[in-house]
């Protein structure tokens, strides 16, 4: 089998990680037929072009291709249409592959047929104390449930994983990535592929690294809108996608509930309080079994919290504005963040 793999980067404004993420890809397609890398700009100001342009010259099979909408769907999609091969596979522009992370992808979709997508575990890399709370909170169940890509664990099929590698056959069979989802896209592309009759393999031979966000601020705006689109998701095909995402809207919810009715009623004040307390001690015992040191668990309980209250708002916001008032999604919710 020729062993010949397009690789896709949706970017906007990577100029500082942009030329390690290629020079990443390059490596880990030196044993191949052919590798081509199809940079996916949405109008990037930051000298991100600037910065692929100049490597043209010493990458053969690089290609810069524009994308005036500037989402991810629009971007991958674009980059797939454009392929030359038959597989292809996601990777950001933030983020770095291992030497043998085309070869490994290669040898998953060859044992696993019934595979439309392969992939394996993030691993996060740190910019700072913020981002290495970030980093292991994004690895903690506490944090993200049982989202195999993000805690590692076993190898098998999974619901969902990022950058992953798909058969081209698949992606158009199903109708590539849904260009109405400012985010979410991956894991409803990967939904829409399960629904098909196929399957997604996780192994912990696939291996990236992902460079984090460095703010709490950067953080809540990436999860609040994680959640506000999980809920056109679920319009979209009538059904909750994966249970996890319940938890924090659920709590959220609860907190609410609890708020108000405090108003008016001693118990709840109570239960309120209860509620936090255990929630504190829960955040704590996870930190603590990431980190022994005080500053960075509590560091660590930040980035909890804020994962946990921008996802579940956000969700909640969703449920307002898509099932409530039935209405598109908001204008904000629509701005790009990283």
């Amino acid at each position: 089998m020729e062993r010949r793999v397009s690789v896709v980067m949706p970017v906007r404004n990577e100029a500082e990680f942009i030329a390690g993420a290629i020079r990443s890809i390059v490596r880990a397609g030196e044993g191949l037929d052919a590798l081509e890398v199809i940079v996916v700009d949405g109008q990037s100001d930051d000298g991100t072009r600037e910065v692929v342009e100049g490597l043209m010259a010493e990458v053969p099979g690089l290609r810069l291709v524009d994308n005036p909408e500037r989402t991810v769907p629009y971007a991958m999609n674009r980059g797939v249409r454009a392929a030359s091969h038959d597989v292809v596979v996601r990777v950001d522009g933030h983020a770095e592959v291992y030497p043998d992370f085309l070869e490994e992808n290669l040898a998953a979709l060859a044992a696993h047929p019934e595979c439309a997508c392969v992939g394996g575990p993030i691993e996060n890399v740190d910019l700072g104390p913020v981002s290495e709370a970030i980093s292991l909170a994004m690895r903690s169940p506490f944090g993200v449930g049982n989202a195999r890509f993000r805690t590692g664990g076993e190898d098998g099929y999974v619901d969902t994983l990022a950058f992953g590698a798909y058969r081209k056959a698949d992606l158009v069979r199903v109708g590539l990535f849904d260009e109405e989802l400012t985010r979410n896209q991956d894991d409803e592309l990967n939904f829409r592929l399960l629904r098909a009759g196929r399957k997604i393999w996780f192994t912990n031979r696939i291996r990236s690294r992902y460079f984090v966000r460095g703010s709490y601020e950067k953080l809540w705006r990436q999860y609040y809108q994680y959640g506000y689109w999980k809920v056109y998701v679920n319009r979209k095909h009538g059904t909750v996608t994966n249970l996890r995402q319940l938890a924090p809207p659920a709590l959220m919810a609860w907190l609410a509930l609890l708020l108000v009715a405090g108003l008016f009623w001693g118990p709840a004040r109570w239960a309120l309080l209860a509620t936090l307390v255990l929630y504190a001690a829960a955040a704590l015992g996870s930190a603590l079994a990431l980190t022994r040191s005080p500053g960075p668990a509590l560091r660590v309980m930040a980035a909890f919290a804020v994962l946990h209250a921008a996802y579940g708002l956000g969700y909640l916001a969703g449920l307002r504005d898509f099932l409530l008032l039935r209405r598109g999604p908001s204008a904000r919710s629509a701005e790009l963040s990283r």
